[in-house]
């Protein structure tokens, strides 16, 4: 394993935590992501399938999030590196806007960097 490769990822991800924890993720996806990322999710969700690519799907997927939920609580914690990767570990306390119905939700975001650039990102959960 390269360290300057771990070194580059780890700083990476905690620009990614900083941004997160500020409630800065449009910033973060502006920021830190390459303009060809790739992003899964666990599944589907109306409008924007579980695949998608291009950082402009990246911001996408993000403001459709910002639009239908209010989160009440948020944690983020991480980054815990791995050679090119990174996890990330979320906790939000959210309501969904059009239903008004409260959960909770545990995710862990896996994140692959190239060249100072998140190319990949993977978001394990259950619902």
């Amino acid at each position: 394993m390269n360290l300057q490769t771990q070194k580059d990822t780890l700083e990476v991800g905690r620009k990614l935590v900083g941004f997160c924890r500020s409630n800065q993720v449009v910033k973060a996806i502006e920021t830190l992501y390459a303009d060809d990322v790739q992003s899964r999710e666990a599944m589907d969700s109306p409008g924007m399938p579980s695949e998608s690519h291009g950082i402009e799907n990246a911001l996408k997927k993000n403001k459709q999030w910002e639009e239908t939920m209010e989160i009440h609580s948020a944690q983020v914690d991480g980054p815990f590196p791995l050679g090119d990767r990174f996890a990330v570990h979320f906790k939000y306390d959210a309501t969904d806007k059009s239903t008004n119905k409260s959960w909770q939700m545990e995710e862990v975001g896996i994140y692959t960097v190239q060249n100072g650039k998140i190319v990949k990102e993977e978001f394990f959960y259950t619902m």
